[in-house]
């Protein structure tokens, strides 16, 4: 489930995935946080022991999760579209795209595919 936080007319909100605003309680002291400099976020990221920074080794090795929204604009294809050229069930399109599901491996990979290649996908299911 994709739940985001957003700020809306100094008001902090819960964004639920089928786009409806709940508010909630906000006690981060924003004036503090808007004033801090890179280095004060830099020192603050190191000094969390729950979330250190990552290492650049560490940083190497992810990998960009395939965005099946951006992939499909850049196709420039309707939801019904893309899931039938590439044969997907629309409702896991439209779940991907809403965050409510996450790929998985398998898929992920088929999207990286998509992305990178998009016509020997096609000509592959075609064949």
């Amino acid at each position: 489930m994709n739940i985001t936080i957003e700020r809306i007319n100094g008001h902090t909100v819960q964004v639920m995935p089928d786009g409806t605003r709940r508010p909630i309680e906000d006690k981060t002291d924003w004036v503090r946080l808007n004033a801090m400099t890179e280095d004060d976020i830099e020192a603050a990221a190191v000094a969390d022991s729950d979330n250190p920074p990552l290492t650049e080794s560490e940083l190497k090795k992810l990998r960009r999760f395939p965005n099946p929204k951006e992939i499909r604009k850049r196709l420039k294809m309707t939801q019904p579209q893309f899931a039938a050229q590439f044969e997907l069930p629309l409702g896991t399109l439209r779940d991907w795209e809403q965050g409510a599901r996450e790929p998985d491996s398998a898929a992920k990979s088929y999207l990286r595919v998509i992305a990178k290649n998009p016509q020997a996908v096609i000509q592959a299911l075609n064949d």
